[in-house]
């Protein structure tokens, strides 16, 4: 399935998402004599229609069947799972909604057809028997996918206009490379040339020996090593470039770093053994030293990810916050409340809640 799909559809996958337990519901502090016919929910003053209910778990039904997977029948454990992850899920879009309309945020029909048609160009060429098609074949329907765009549009648009005042300062800039130093610094490196003669087995090894040695001969005997590191390397990368690569300091296995680092520019190795067989090893230019970067250099990479961890923080703060005020005015339809917060069955349609 593209992604495209994967990403506008998450209510569709909550056909999967069996193993999750339910979560603690709403305050006690309205009953489902609250909620209105018709609905499952009542946030504040804002109802969750039971068909918004019904919908989503036929998505689930048709997810299931497009994935040759058995629905969960009623009355099982799998079942009360699934619709307490739909209700969840309701709810917790209800309360953000109401979150969006305090902020004054919203999405016209135009930005989700426009966001609709750049990803049917960018996954499906802008044919439209395509993307009907995998919606076919993933259960879902356009409805669906413009549900979902419209939530994530909203979703992007909230999440600018809660961090719209997010800024990043020099002195945490300072101090995270500080606090970061390592990850800045450059570890000492070297330009080498090497040929592999791979083995592991005992038997395949003294062979591997043997013609690491008559290679070395060679040459010794002024043989071109890019010449010889094509034909002979089993190391396809650096044979390709006639054995050349540049070698970290710490980054390759240690007999293979000891020796690129400590021979002299231009002198070849004896065969060396690794994990990976023999090697012949030719530094061909001086180790440049470890160098740790200035702030200077790094500054506007660390500055992204400080501004990117601020910018999630305060949206996560803004979201338990609004989840925090609005689960006090939350009441559910008979049959649809959670269990309570630490422990307790949900006896079937019935509604009633048994603390343990």
């Amino acid at each position: 399935m593209p992604s495209s799909l994967r990403f506008v559809a998450p209510l569709a996958a909550l056909a999967l998402v069996l193993t999750l337990a339910a979560c603690g519901g709403g305050s006690d502090n309205e009953s489902s004599q609250d909620v209105p016919e018709g609905a499952v929910v009542l946030v504040g003053d804002t109802q969750v229609a039971k068909s918004q209910y019904d919908q989503l778990l036929e998505q689930a039904r048709r997810t299931f069947k497009a994935r040759k997977q058995e629905f969960p029948k009623l009355g099982t454990p799998e079942y009360e799972q699934l619709k307490q992850a739909i209700v969840k899920s309701l709810v917790e879009e209800a309360q953000f909604e109401i979150g969006a309309e305090e902020l004054g945020v919203k999405v016209s029909d135009e930005e989700i057809d426009k966001r609709l048609e750049a990803l049917k160009k960018q996954y499906f060429q802008g044919d439209e028997k395509k993307y009907q098609d995998e919606l076919k074949k993933q259960g879902i329907t356009d409805e669906q996918v413009r549900h979902d765009l419209r939530a994530r549009l909203l979703s992007e648009k909230v999440f600018k206009a809660v961090t719209k005042d997010v800024q990043v300062t020099d002195a945490e800039i300072k101090k995270y490379y500080e606090d970061n130093k390592a990850q800045f610094s450059t570890p000492a490196s070297r330009q080498v040339r090497h040929i592999l003669i791979a083995c592991s087995k005992a038997a395949e090894c003294k062979q591997a020996k043997q013609k690491a040695d008559s290679l070395r001969q060679q040459l010794e005997g002024g043989a071109s090593f890019a010449a010889l590191a094509k034909k002979n390397s089993d190391d396809p990368s650096s044979a390709a470039q006639g054995g050349k690569f540049t070698a970290q300091k710490g980054a390759t296995v240690p007999p293979f770093d000891a020796a690129a680092f400590s021979l002299k520019t231009g002198e070849l190795s004896q065969p060396i053994k690794t994990q990976f067989g023999y090697h012949l090893i030719e530094p061909i230019a001086p180790v440049k030293k470890a160098r740790a970067k200035p702030v200077s250099e790094v500054e506007k990479d660390i500055r992204q990810t400080l501004l990117q961890q601020k910018q999630n923080d305060a949206m996560n703060k803004w979201v338990d916050d609004l989840k925090k005020r609005l689960n006090e005015d939350v009441a559910y339809a008979v049959g649809f409340k959670p269990p309570a917060s630490g422990g307790g069955t949900t006896t079937g349609e019935s509604g009633t809640t048994t603390n343990g």
